[in-house]
């Protein structure tokens, strides 16, 4: 639930099957030459609308390196989707319960960093969670029998995993890994280390909502992004100014479901109990990288009251909006400003 103040790039919340964006430029026109200008690429992927930003650069310089870019977010999508039969993510989910994967080193620093995740968030971030999806049905709004759960969470547990830093096994069928906590950050990532190989020093990449700044504007001012209330749509919550870094947002308004008795179900799940979190509205985290930033947003969003201590770090920014739609900051580096308007 992003927007750039330069160029208006909005995720908002939809009670549906994902962050839907609107996207609509709010920059002056500009008549000056190559270094003066903003060159904006958009596309969809890693079912997200996305923008390329650049700046700084001739228009035939920037169509290339923001194709590039593109390139490398559909190669990543490509490789780690679970929606892709030929993924690695599929092989690996696919031999479940039949022998392990080796798997190539880029896979295999992910999944030590997934590991890594895992044991400071005391098991909390768990990318074997994935099939509890199999229990709730969001489309329709059915919460799971005790019995259902109780299948599907004999499947979660990191732990369970056999991983030794070249082969990936999991030992029981039914079991699978889903990178999509940390996979559409790391294209973020990816695709700005793309830009930089370029030679591209201004601009960002937003990745449904989760961005990562190359660097500031060609006159050295930040770019300003604004994150809109998870609850009120024309509220903006907080505004952030960076050269450089990355922001990332997780929050119970992507897939959720209202039960009869008044509860949001959403499809944050905690892997020990299978039921949704309930603490935060939203988390959005400023951090070097957009991966470290989408990590921390969401192992936020399953710790819950005592998340920004235990996750506060140098570098890194929290912006909370809590169940009661309050906005709260821990801001040590006084990288966030919080705002009750647009």
């Amino acid at each position: 639930m992003l927007r750039s103040d330069a160029t208006f790039s909005a995720a908002e919340p939809m009670n549906g099957e994902g962050p839907a964006a609107r996207s609509r430029d709010r920059s002056p026109p500009v008549s000056g030459g190559p270094a003066e200008r903003e060159y904006r690429h958009r596309f969809t992927a890693m079912a997200s609308p996305n923008e390329v930003v650049v700046a700084g650069v001739s228009a035939e310089v920037a169509a290339a390196a923001c194709a590039a870019a593109e390139a490398e977010v559909r190669r990543i999508e490509h490789k780690y989707s679970r929606y892709r039969a030929d993924s690695v993510i599929s092989t690996i989910n696919a031999r479940a319960g039949r022998g392990g994967v080796a798997v190539d080193a880029e896979t295999a620093q992910l999944l030590d960093f997934a590991a890594e995740l895992h044991r400071q968030s005391d098991g909390l971030f768990d990318i074997t969670s994935g099939c509890l999806r199999r229990a709730w049905d969001f489309k329709a709004g059915r919460e799971p029998s005790p019995d259902t759960l109780a299948v599907v969470l004999a499947r979660v547990g990191w732990h369970r995993v056999q991983w030794d830093g070249r082969a990936i096994a999991l030992p029981h069928q039914g079991m699978e890994i889903d990178l999509g906590g940390i996979g559409k950050e790391y294209a973020a990532d990816r695709a700005v280390a793309t830009l930089q190989a370029l030679g591209l020093r201004h601009g960002f990449v937003n990745l449904g909502g989760d961005l990562r700044v190359l660097g500031p504007r060609p006159d050295g001012m930040p770019w300003s992004f604004a994150v809109q209330h998870p609850r009120r749509e024309r509220e903006v919550c907080g505004r952030i100014a960076l050269r450089t870094g990355a922001l990332a947002t997780s929050g119970d308004y992507e897939r959720f479901f209202i039960t009869p008795d008044g509860r949001r179900c959403c499809h944050i799940l905690d892997p020990r109990t299978g039921q949704p979190v309930r603490h935060w509205q939203a988390v959005s985290v400023v951090a070097p990288l957009c991966i470290a930033a989408g990590a921390l947003a969401t192992m936020a969003m399953l710790i819950g009251a005592q998340a920004p201590r235990r996750l506060s770090t140098p570098g890194v920014g929290f912006l909370l909006v809590d169940a009661g739609g309050q906005v709260q900051t821990h801001d040590p580096d006084q990288l966030l400003h919080p705002s009750s308007s647009s």
